[in-house]
């Protein structure tokens, strides 16, 4: 099993060579995160027990008609969420992240969802179970949100995904919200990335039970391991991709590398999966550099 702490490391590396990649590739940039939008609703929005299909959410966000009902709320919720994406990309190098930014980002997810609980807390007896934890009582969210937020900013020396993990776990736990709490989460880590000059990331379905042992694991001990692991390794992948595309090269996929390359293709998956080897995953399908 790979280390956390040389997780750390290898980010910092590729945080350098992508800095260096980056340079003057503004467009290049902006599409790439511009073609990632589906990938991230879909994925964010599947956790959350979604029906739709990553073809059907860029059908929906490309006004495509799909080949079967799509319930209205399934629709905005595709929909909200793109918006969403896009808004931080810019915002949150402008703006540092508070409770006013939180709640007009969750307005903008349940508009025309829900709008009667749209861009505020939980309160009088809104209580909210998650499996078998309970929520903190309404009275107690601004306190411990302000209190996650404190602890956050006063451990800026702390590697970024410990502190990422800790504030998304504490989120969760506080579950501020009657309805979208999981999505403004995931939203809320890119948020903090993007501002601290690092790149979104997008936390996969196809980890949708390490990630809910994650909150398991930090109800039960207070640990944040298992969410630093699952961070670790989703900043990895989106730092692979990018420098893919950057810095140029052909880029096939896992299977067909592994033919031209003579190795077990089986054995290629096990470290995409580890992010050992500069493998990236896209469209649902694995992709590296031909070299």
């Amino acid at each position: 099993m790979v280390k956390v702490s040389s997780v750390y490391k290898k980010i910092d590396v590729l945080r350098s060579r992508y800095y260096k990649a980056a340079l003057n590739k503004e467009e290049l940039l902006k599409i790439i995160a511009e073609s990632e939008i589906s990938e991230h609703v879909y994925n964010s929005n599947a956790i959350e027990n979604s029906t739709l299909t990553l073809e059907e959410t860029d059908k929906i966000l490309h006004e495509i008609n799909c080949d079967r009902f799509i319930s209205a709320r399934e629709m905005f919720e595709a929909k909200n969420l793109a918006r969403i994406v896009s808004y931080i990309e810019k915002k949150a190098k402008e703006e540092e992240l508070h409770l006013n930014v939180m709640l007009f980002l969750h307005k903008i997810l349940l508009s025309n969802i829900n709008d009667d609980i749209a861009g505020r807390f939980r309160n009088d007896n809104e209580f909210v179970r998650v499996g078998s934890h309970i929520a903190p009582n309404p009275k107690e969210v601004i306190k411990r949100l302000e209190d996650m937020f404190v602890e956050y900013n006063s451990t800026p020396s702390k590697n970024i995904i410990k502190r990422l993990a800790k504030l998304h776990l504490v989120f969760e736990y506080v579950h501020p919200f009657c309805d979208g709490n999981g999505r403004i989460g995931r939203v809320i880590i890119n948020y903090l990335l993007i501002r601290e000059g690092y790149v979104p990331i997008n936390i996969k379905f196809i980890d949708r039970n390490d990630y809910y042992q994650a909150f398991r694991e930090f109800d039960w001990d207070k640990k944040t391991h298992i969410m630093e692991k699952i961070i670790g390794k989703a900043l990895t992948n989106s730092y692979h991709k990018r420098l893919s595309y950057l810095e140029g090269g052909e880029i096939v996929s896992l299977s067909d590398y592994a033919k031209s390359k003579k190795l077990s293709y089986p054995n290629l998956i096990n470290k995409a999966k580890r992010q050992t080897i500069e493998a990236f995953l896209e469209k649902e399908e694995w992709k590296i550099v031909l070299s």
